[in-house]
């Protein structure tokens, strides 16, 4: 892969998860979920101090690698797109059950635990087909 591609990947994967960002509050709504991705990371790597930039900053760090990594596979489109960041879903949720011990929203009671909360899981399935599908959007199926 070349660097400009690598490149184009890294940004179609950062603005993929700034759109999931924009939604969250809505997929909330809609499926009774309580979380964010930016607390969720924000409040992991800086609970007392700049938690917004530091999540929202790792969020799209991710949300790049993701990027890379999907164009590097050869993968393009939107059904791809959703398909591969619900298999990232799949096989990191199990990790859920360790961030209930350490997130602190979580130890205060501020979130119920993550990992056995169905509300919390469809919020994260339907985050990543957003992401999913924005991603493959912005990346093409190679010819």
């Amino acid at each position: 892969m070349s660097l400009g591609h690598a490149l184009r990947a890294a940004v179609a994967g950062a603005v993929a998860a700034g759109a999931w960002a924009a939604v969250e509050p809505k997929l909330r709504e809609l499926t009774g979920g309580y979380h964010s991705q930016v607390r969720l990371i924000g409040g992991l790597a800086a609970p007392d101090g700049p938690w917004r930039e530091v999540g929202l900053a790792g969020h799209l760090a991710n949300g790049a690698a993701f990027g890379v990594a999907f164009a590097w596979l050869g993968l393009g489109g939107a059904d791809q797109g959703i398909l591969a960041a619900e298999v990232e879903n799949t096989l990191l949720w199990p990790a859920v059950g360790v961030l209930d011990q350490i997130h602190p929203d979580v130890r205060s009671g501020a979130w119920p635990p993550l990992a056995r909360n169905p509300h919390a899981f469809v919020q994260e399935v339907i985050g990543h087909a957003v992401f999913g599908a924005m991603l493959g959007a912005l990346i093409p199926r190679r010819r």
